[in-house]
């Protein structure tokens, strides 16, 4: 039986959650392996809309277990709140597990990132400010306080003493703010230890096992691939690896066991935060995309930036990540346009080119090159096959398809559970 990752291919917001509930129900664990609560999935269930930042989409689903990796940075105040949030409304989250070596989000965390968001001004990257890069920098500093800390006061106590040694400094020398005490900090931590312990096991353990026993298990990613720290548009990218590499390093589970790679592609293109982004819109056509898409994020709830969609970034995300299959999301939105424009390349200085530059000044100055394609005027929310849509939303999504390099094997006509059309299965 398969491993899959499902994984965003353009800059996160893609509709992953729908993706990762649709197959919840058919896979027995979804394991989250990287990011943390600056990610946000928003699935429709009936007539209930759930919006989830760090639980993985299949919290959802009462036969699947959701997995919170090594990977992931826990903040664990939130963690709590949205598991009682999801209890207070008839969800049981006790099969939940969290991995001990995932590594804490604390308030001092929170606090460098949004004082250092400040002081940078112009310069700065557009942060959820919840932490993240922070708690990724501690970990790779060796000054990280890992989930399994919790139950032991002694080492708890040392590494947060040596965590706040430096950033008291930076705090108050640089930032001109006040000292974080070592007791209070600690004593927030260890309120935490309780009510996380019954979730707390070796993950990297109970899925490789799972795999053993021929389960299935589908790795989530948070964000998108060109977010992704190595891979994405950098320094404008997240803390860590939403690329399919990192669904390995992320929940200890080797590549060789990884069978297929599903990539999340809207059928315009948003992103949030700043960075380049060479099909942005900023007139009638933007707004209508997003207020049509509702394009509000789930986490900030910050306007995202709307374009057309880029076939270059698509092509991109297939081969840093070896993509399989592509679930197409929000198509819907794209109904009543008399043409919609695809991006399919780059000019750049007077030069035009099909690939993503490695330079980050090329792509910082890259100008779209359009393809118009012929649009539709009816709705296709109650489509449920291929045949179903209009034949120009079928030409759409060949061409996206024949552009991208990977096939088409899922498309959302709406946010509802069962506002999709299977083409090809995932399983």
């Amino acid at each position: 039986m398969p491993a899959l990752v499902l994984l965003g291919a353009q800059w996160g917001d893609e509709g992953k959650g729908k993706a990762t509930d649709l197959l919840g129900g058919s896979v027995d664990y979804v394991a989250r392996y990287q990011g943390g609560n600056n990610a946000g999935h928003t699935v429709v269930v009936g007539d209930q809309k759930y919006a989830l930042h760090l639980l993985p989409s299949g919290v959802l689903s009462p036969e699947c277990t959701p997995v919170i990796g090594n990977g992931v940075v826990v903040d664990p105040s939130k963690l709590l709140s949205e598991v009682s949030e999801l209890n207070a409304r008839g969800i049981d989250t006790s099969r939940l597990l969290v991995s001990g070596n995932a590594h804490l989000i604390t308030s001092y965390h929170q606090t460098l990132d949004k004082v250092s968001e400040r002081f940078l001004g112009k310069r700065k990257i557009g942060t959820t400010g919840r932490g993240i890069g922070p708690a990724y920098a501690d970990k790779i500093n060796r000054q990280g306080v890992r989930v399994q800390d919790l139950f032991d006061e002694s080492i708890l106590r040392q590494k947060v003493e040596a965590a706040l040694d430096h950033k008291n400094q930076l705090l108050a020398k640089i930032y001109n703010r006040r000292a974080i005490e070592v007791e209070q900090a600690v004593e927030e931590l260890l309120s935490f230890a309780e009510p996380l312990r019954p979730y707390v096991c070796d993950t990297t353990l109970v899925l490789n096992q799972a795999l053993d026993e021929g389960r299935v298990v589908l790795f989530e990613g948070g964000q998108g691939t060109l977010l992704d720290v190595d891979h994405g548009t950098y320094p404008f990218v997240t803390s860590s690896n939403p690329t399919a590499g990192g669904a390995c390093t992320g929940t200890g589970v080797g590549p060789t066991r990884i069978d297929r790679v599903i990539g999340i592609l809207k059928a315009y293109t948003t992103r949030v935060g700043a960075g380049p982004f060479p099909t942005e819109l900023f007139d009638e056509d933007g707004d209508r995309l997003r207020s049509e898409g509702h394009e509000y994020g789930v986490t900030t709830g910050r306007d995202r930036r709307c374009g057309w969609f880029d076939a270059v970034i698509a092509r991109y995300a297939v081969r840093v990540n070896g993509i399989t299959d592509f679930f197409l999301t929000k198509l819907d939105v794209l109904s009543g346009w008399e043409r919609v424009p695809v991006c399919v390349g780059y000019r750049i200085e007077g030069r035009e080119v099909s690939e993503l530059p490695y330079s980050q000044s090329d792509f910082h100055h890259a100008e779209p090159v359009y393809e118009y394609l012929p649009g539709w005027q009816e709705p296709i929310s109650d489509a449920r096959s291929l045949s179903d849509l209009p034949k120009n939303a079928q030409a759409y999504v060949a061409a996206l398809e024949e552009m991208s390099g990977a096939r088409i094997s899922a498309i959302g006509v709406g946010p509802g559970r069962d506002e999709t059309i299977q083409v090809h299965p995932f399983l």
